[in-house]
């Protein structure tokens, strides 16, 4: 059948990584639905999405390599979530600050805060956000502020430095674009493939690389907010949602791939969770004298998650626990905290 989501798809990258794509990623039936000429909020939070997800394959080859095994044993990938950081109260240019540089974009495509979550160890707060057409067959975000007041003077005063610099990737049309999608729901096909890289911009750094004298004072207090400096808004991870993230993580580690640890399990006991190591990236910043020094950093990562059924008291209905849980991310933002390089 010829859907709406192939043709956003296509007219946003090429029909071979469309392809690609579909032959990769478990899509939820709701967003099958027969092409027409509108593009309805749900379609068009799957197509960013499954793009969101190529993105991280292309930055991070522990992932990229995992998914080809995948696809050639005949197992398609569930995309249970992607996180991302932002920071609040911070003077951050024309970009808005806080989760809201990536809400004002969530909100219209149909998400809906699902759970807040302390990261008082890491001087974060947590959101997760599920979208109301589909909780449990597209994507959620986990989108995490970091508090600079937490931290000294020295540091927020490096923070401020950093993201002051930030550009607004949103232009005044797909402003208007967004608008229309909150108000009624859908969009044009056109009007909504030719969105969908705007969109994807959003998840990218918005401001200039740090000076190595920021960057240095930023590690020594928060690994997170040295993480933000060089990657800003990117995918810090995906995650794929497995039967049995035990076993799955032997199999990586037989591999010899660079696996966590420990798997965190939350306090219900119902949600588990482990990752490759962050991959290192090279990101070049200004020395004293103003030369450029190639730095070894910790870039994004991949992640696996196991979500046990439940009965929920309140409707004796079995549902899938969406929950996080706030140890369970902070042992997982660790990931990006070892990887740290010289």
């Amino acid at each position: 059948m010829d859907t709406t989501l192939n043709a956003l798809l296509t007219q946003a990258c090429d029909s071979a990584t469309a392809q690609r794509l579909f032959d990769t990623l478990e899509v939820p039936e709701s967003a099958l639905q027969e092409a027409g000429s509108g593009a309805s909020r749900l379609e068009i939070a799957q197509a960013l999405n499954m793009l969101l997800f190529n993105k991280l394959l292309g930055e991070v080859p522990e992932a990229a390599a995992y998914v080809a095994d995948a696809v050639r044993d005949g197992r398609k990938i569930c995309f249970d979530h992607g996180a991302l950081r932002t920071v609040l109260g911070a003077q951050t240019g024309a970009l808005p600050a806080g989760q809201e540089a990536i809400t004002r974009i969530l909100r219209p495509l149909g998400y809906r805060l699902n759970g807040v979550y302390p990261l008082d160890r890491l001087g974060m707060t947590g959101r997760a956000y599920a979208h109301e057409d589909d909780d449990e067959g597209v994507a959620q975000f986990f989108v995490s502020e970091l508090h600079p007041e937490r931290f000294s003077v020295a540091f927020q005063d490096a923070v401020a430095r950093v993201l002051s610099t930030s550009i607004d990737p949103l232009d005044a049309l797909s402003k208007a674009a967004l608008q229309q999608l909150e108000q009624i729901g859908r969009l044009p096909v056109p009007e909504a493939a030719a969105l969908l890289p705007v969109l994807l911009s959003c998840f990218d750094r918005q401001h200039d690389l740090p000076s190595l004298a920021d960057y240095e004072t930023l590690l020594q207090e928060s690994a997170e907010m040295a993480w933000i400096a060089t990657e800003g808004n990117v995918f810090n991870h995906a995650t794929d949602r497995v039967a049995d993230v035990e076993a799955v993580a032997q199999a990586q580690r037989e591999l010899g791939r660079p696996m966590k640890d420990k798997i965190e399990v939350s306090r219900n006991g119902r949600v588990r969770q482990t990752a490759f190591r962050a991959t290192t990236v090279v990101r070049e910043m200004a020395d004293e004298q103003g030369r450029p020094v190639a730095r070894k950093v910790p870039g994004s990562f991949y992640e696996f998650i196991s979500r046990d059924r439940y009965t929920d008291e309140s409707s004796h209905r079995e549902r899938l626990d969406l929950t996080f849980d706030s140890g369970n991310a902070q042992g997982i933002f660790k990931m990006t905290a070892g990887a740290a390089a010289s």
